[in-house]
């Protein structure tokens, strides 16, 4: 049973042996979004403004997943993580316009964690079903800020300011960053030049496209952002190289058997579902002190349910989380920016992508038939799924070809679904890979046999 919960909750080396292929996979990605760019003139597509509004709008949603990572590798599944981020949207903007941005995201973080202990206390002491624990939460939020706003931003000194029923004063920005010489930061009060600006304007292939995407990473970058990108290797070093981290992690693979090697597995759940709730928190201070100066009534809009998708997309692990958030801020970013060409420009980059899918499954179907016995139901029937999947990728590399080339622009109403069509095809692709923790979602007794 040991060496069990061991080999399941204990090595990541899994991880770290595919951090070249997905390096080399990125680097192959950039070269064929170079070469789409050049063909289409579609130059937003790596453009900084797009780069530094995919960060800005990737921030929150990584942080809600990486909210819902903590609680699930430790059993608890936490679909409140929507309810959690409007708390930190309100009580960080509460704190905010009274004693400054920096309080309202400590504040934030708490209205956040205060979620996460109502879901421990329902779904770790007294075993309520997690989905309707969850659901009760995002309920919670919504009702309870709308009462609160109503109480406390549309009287008095706030409703002076600029408060409302659906809205709260106007909240101080977090301080923002322009590396110079780079990006055109100033130095002392003198203005350097902007290097990598004047290399994005000549357009040229793949170093435009690096300079642009750079500059986005660099410029105005607020003091927020750095600390949520931060917390994504802290999280892999704690969960993956901790022994707090393999105890949580061993309580959502097989709780029973953490409890025979003396792992306190109620309090591990309790921390590890309050740190949930801390960075859905985060995610919601983080809306109302660098994307938007104030809170207002459904300002989450579904980023804890994207959150949600962006960790099952990364399969329960901090890299994978964050290439989902920025690939769903990505989409949303095109969306912000008006950018009917841009996405026109994608149909082809999809269909790209599309056909060398068909061949990797192909070439997967040919290995894996040389590797399992011809008699088997399960190898025939692995074979032929992987044979379908390349045929199902080639049709869909032709209708987005065939789409491609008999228009000019996407209409705008396909461009403001995007970020939810990207949601759906996402995790519709990805649900061929997953590997939930074990013990997601059970109820947990202590000293029940299983």
């Amino acid at each position: 049973m040991t060496e069990t919960l061991l080999r399941k909750a204990s090595v990541p080396s899994a991880g770290e042996s595919r951090l070249p292929r997905a390096l080399l996979l990125v680097a192959g990605l950039l070269v064929l979004l170079s070469i789409i760019r050049a063909l289409t003139g579609a130059n937003d597509i790596t453009s900084s403004g797009t780069i530094s509004a995919t960060l800005r709008l990737a921030v929150p949603i990584g942080l809600a997943g990486l909210g819902g990572l903590w609680a699930e590798r430790a059993g608890v599944v936490n679909i409140g993580l929507e309810g959690m981020m409007i708390l930190g949207t309100w009580t960080g903007a509460w704190a905010g316009y009274q004693w400054g941005p920096w309080a309202g995201v400590a504040v934030g973080i708490l209205g956040g964690a205060l979620g996460g202990l109502l879901h421990a206390i329902a779904t770790v002491t007294f075993g309520v079903d997690h989905i309707v624990s969850g659901v009760a939460i995002n309920i919670l939020g919504i009702g309870l800020t709308q009462f609160l706003s109503g109480l406390l931003f549309n009287t008095g000194a706030a409703k002076a300011l600029g408060g409302g029923a659906r809205q709260s004063p106007p909240v101080e920005s977090i301080s923002t960053i322009t590396v110079p010489v780079l990006s055109g930061g100033k130095i002392f009060g003198w203005q350097s030049p902007d290097a990598l600006g004047w290399l994005e304007k000549r357009h040229w292939l793949l170093v435009s496209d690096l300079s642009g995407i750079l500059r986005g990473l660099t410029t105005d970058l607020s003091l927020l952002t750095i600390v949520a990108i931060l917390l994504i290797p802290l999280t892999l070093f704690v969960l993956w190289r901790t022994p707090f981290g393999l105890r949580v992690r061993s309580c959502g693979e097989d709780p029973y058997a953490a409890e025979s090697l003396g792992v306190k597995v109620y309090r591990m759940k309790y921390a590890a579902v309050l740190i949930s709730g801390a960075c859905a928190g985060l995610a919601g201070a983080f809306l109302v002190t660098v994307s938007s100066p104030l809170y207002q009534d459904g300002q989450t809009g579904g980023r804890g349910y994207i959150g949600l998708a962006a960790m099952i997309f990364g399969n329960w692990r901090p890299g994978g989380l964050a290439a989902g958030s920025l690939l769903f801020g990505y989409t949303d970013a095109m969306n912000l920016r008006g950018g009917g060409d841009s996405v026109h420009a994608l149909l082809l980059f999809v269909a790209v992508i599309l056909i060398g899918i068909a061949v990797w499954q192909v070439v997967q179907a040919r290995t894996l038939a040389g590797e399992v016995s011809a008699a088997s139901d399960l190898g025939r029937r692995a074979i032929r799924n992987r044979y379908i999947a390349a045929v199902i990728a080639v049709v869909a590399s032709a209708l987005l070809l065939i789409w491609f080339s008999l228009t000019n622009v996407v209409p705008g109403e396909l461009v403001s679904f995007t970020p939810h069509l990207t949601t759906l095809l996402v995790l519709a692709l990805a649900s061929q890979r997953l590997r939930m923790p074990a013990a997601d979602g059970l109820i947990y007794r202590k000293g029940e046999a299983r």
